[in-house]
């Protein structure tokens, strides 16, 4: 539906204040066709975005399975969004740094509070 409640969310949970320019996910809209499709990390089995990181900023978190970006490391290069299919990866504005979905440490907030659609019986985000 557009609501980018997830956006709002992801900013809340990783820097305490409402900032969508932070987030970890974005929604892509055509306002024009009510088309929102959200861009958000794959967690790839063997991510493009980290072999394209040059300062070894992405570490392997064992616990959840997925790759994360350790920020004191990342120099704001843009190889790994260059390299990600998917469009995942974002920019902290005040850092340059790079931001990609951490699954909130495995209780993803986004999920939590995402509604239900009515004209499909399901939420448009899934946590699988």
């Amino acid at each position: 539906m557009g609501c980018r409640n997830c956006e709002l969310l992801c900013s809340l949970r990783h820097y305490g204040a409402v900032n969508p320019a932070k987030a970890r996910i974005r929604i892509d809209s055509n306002e024009k066709e009510a088309i929102h499709k959200p861009a958000v990390c794959r967690q790839c089995k063997n991510p493009p975005c980290a072999a394209a990181c040059a300062s070894g900023a992405f570490e392997f978190d064992e616990r959840l399975n997925i790759y994360t970006i350790n920020q004191a490391q990342c120099t704001g290069c843009g190889a790994c969004a260059e390299a990600c299919p998917f469009g995942a990866i974002n920019f902290d504005p005040d850092t340059n740094t790079a931001l990609k979905c951490d699954l909130c440490g495995g209780d993803p907030w986004c999920i939590r509070q995402c509604r239900v659609l009515p004209h499909v019986g399901a939420r448009a985000l899934e946590y699988k």
